[in-house]
């Protein structure tokens, strides 16, 4: 083994941090008034800004104290992790960890976790296909290279500015994401383009009297999932998206993407080929995340995505889409999941989904307000994104010992 530069130590990683496991069975009696879900913490930021009620939530969660680390350790590709600044209770999916001050300094902890270093191990020992998990004695036997305590100091000051700027941009993000979220719920409501009497449709709200009301099976030509079973992985091949390929970014991120034999994706296609101007919706896991097929390239895609192929005729492809942002359907979306511990949308309760449907031309007209609104806000992401690339490199320096 490679002797490391001066100053720098070798340890495990149960020996910078213990992992908290005070757990409440009753979360409507923990004496506390924040829940925070994984679905509360935003990938790469260490600060929580939204979080639940306690009385929203059943089953066994567990209790944190401001300076803790809540770390996702469901999915840890989703890079979820913060810094408490509160007392509450969160999910059983996360690990609740406490830095140990004798080997690294407790503010140094959670960017550390941030690091590639930790990262790629952490996705290593994962284990589980469809919900990979890691397991607090597999992560505590972890052994990492920390830097002296006295670079460790000098990173945190460098690293604190890249948080502030970081943050300013995510609040940017943030009010931007309220303004998309309002705009999509007005324009299903028809208070982008329509003025007139308004209906109230039950499971579905209010909406102009001119509007029709369909369902999803209604508009579209074809609504299957994807391919059952987990193919061979070939080194090249087909593309097989699964839904960490829809959640890295706003679009299909075919950046790392894994792929199967022509066969295996044959077998597939005859049943449901992927084509451009499809829509994709996730539907397990992490819940009605909707995107519009924009290659013509060829690719297959895992059962945990719904395909919809829309009747352009009737439905403008991006209508669909934004449909699934709307409140309309999340709304629909919380009485219809089903599942404890991984939440799953059958195919059934998307093909009965109610969507108001304006003319053809009232879509368009739609779609066009809510992407220069959807552009505003992916610019932002993009902003937030850079600062996080700077964020990484930096980490990449402080953390990685130069042998």
């Amino acid at each position: 083994m490679a002797e490391l530069e001066p100053g720098w130590q070798r340890v495990k990683f149960g020996e910078m941090a213990e992992c908290i496991n005070d757990r409440v069975d009753n979360p409507a009696e923990a004496g506390v008034d924040r829940y925070v879900g994984l679905e509360h913490l935003d990938p790469e930021s260490l600060k929580i800004l939204r979080w639940g009620s306690p009385d929203d939530v059943e089953s066994t969660k567990l209790r944190f104290r401001p300076g803790d680390i809540i770390f996702g350790k469901r999915r840890a590709y989703q890079r979820k992790l913060a810094v408490a600044d509160f007392e509450g209770i969160c999910s059983a999916h996360a690990m609740v960890l406490r830095a140990k001050p004798e080997t690294i300094l407790p503010d140094f902890l959670p960017f550390f976790m941030q690091s590639e270093v930790f990262m790629r191990r952490a996705l290593e020992i994962s284990v589980g296909s469809l919900s990979p998990t890691i397991n607090w004695k597999a992560l505590s036997d972890q052994e990492f290279e920390l830097p002296t305590t006295g670079e460790q100091r000098r990173a945190l000051r460098l690293l604190a500015s890249c948080e502030v700027t970081l943050r300013a941009k995510q609040d940017v993000l943030v009010s931007a994401e309220m303004m998309y979220k309002a705009s999509v719920d007005s324009g299903f409501a028809g208070q982008l383009t329509s003025a007139g009497q308004i209906q109230s449709i039950e499971g579905v709200g209010e909406v102009p009297s001119s509007w029709s009301i369909r369902t999803l099976a209604d508009v579209t030509t074809k609504i299957v999932d994807g391919v059952h079973k987990r193919p061979d992985y070939t080194q090249s091949g087909i593309p097989f998206l699964t839904i960490e390929n829809m959640t890295r970014g706003p679009g299909i991120d075919l950046s790392e993407t894994r792929f199967i034999s022509e066969s295996d994706h044959r077998q597939f296609s005859l049943r449901a080929p992927v084509e451009h101007g499809d829509v994709l919706v996730s539907k397990d896991g992490t819940l009605g995340v909707a995107r519009v097929v924009e290659t013509r390239d060829e690719f297959s895609i895992f059962v945990s995505i719904a395909l919809l192929k829309p009747q352009r005729e009737l439905i403008c492809p991006y209508f669909l889409r934004y449909y699934f942002d709307s409140t309309m359907f999340l709304r629909r979306l919380a009485m219809k999941t089903s599942g404890s511990a991984l939440k799953h949308i059958h195919l059934v309760d998307f093909r009965t989904s109610k969507i108001p449907l304006p003319s053809r031309e009232e879509q368009d007209a739609i779609v066009e307000v809510l992407r220069s609104i959807d552009d505003m806000r992916l610019r932002a992401l993009s902003g937030v994104r850079e600062s996080q690339a700077i964020k990484r490199a930096l980490l990449g320096q402080v953390t990685e010992a130069r042998q």
